[in-house]
This record gives C-alpha cells, sequence and structure tokens, in this order.
C-alpha cells in the first residue's frame, strides 16, 4: 500500500524498445485531433446518415495529418475502442481490419500446426 507521500514506481522498460516520440511524452499529447472538436470523431445520437459520413470524412482529413495517426490507429485497436473515429478509421473499418487480423493469425497458427507435423 502506498502512503500519500509516497511515489508511484514505473515500470522500467528496456531502451531499444522506447521510440524518441515516447521519450519524448505520451502518443496523445501529439495528436492533432487534441487542437479540434471532440464532436467531429463522435457521433451525436439520431445523426442523420449523410450527417454521419461528412463528419467522419472530416475527421479523417484530420487524422490524415497527425504525426501520431498509426500510433492511435493501434490504439484503438488493441483497446478496442467501440465508438468514434480513431487512427482515420470509424468504429466499423476497425472491426473490420480487427477480423481480417484475426483470420490472419489463425490461418498462420494452422500453417505452423501443419508444418510441425510434416
Amino acid at each position: 500500500m502506498l502512503l500519500p507521500h509516497q511515489p508511484l514506481q514505473e515500470a522500467v522498460v528496456p531502451s531499444q524498445r522506447i521510440s524518441a516520440r515516447e521519450q519524448a511524452g505520451p502518443w496523445h499529447s501529439e495528436a492533432v485531433c487534441r487542437r479540434d472538436e471532440a464532436g467531429l470523431f463522435f457521433a451525436p445520437s439520431k445523426e442523420p446518415t449523410a450527417a454521419r459520413l461528412s463528419r467522419e470524412e472530416a475527421a479523417k482529413r484530420v487524422c490524415a495529418r497527425c504525426p501520431v495517426m498509426v500510433e492511435c490507429r493501434e490504439h484503438a485497436l488493441l483497446q478496442p475502442e467501440p465508438y468514434g473515429v480513431w487512427g482515420g478509421l470509424t468504429a466499423a473499418e476497425r472491426r473490420v481490419v480487427l477480423a481480417r487480423r484475426r483470420r490472419r493469425e489463425a490461418e498462420l497458427q494452422r500453417s505452423t500446426r501443419i508444418a510441425a507435423a510434416g
């Protein structure tokens, strides 16, 4: 148990695994969307389809110029984030990417088992 005056210990990660960007701070501190309206990235309730598509395209344009788009996308895929535009992908697009990754992983496992058996 930590006492109020004790600092939290940080995990030590081998330096070769930490990128220069990570050493500078968390990826989201560099995200372009931090300067934009959050409403652009998340749907209001009962949003008409045409408005949603337009808003998502505008959000993707913001993502396209973001220096941490890849990190943001990976965060959203690993969490997985169920809503909003993250890393230039909508929630539906992220579900497709995740399904493809699962299929690819399953195929790789099958081919590894076949190679090991043969």
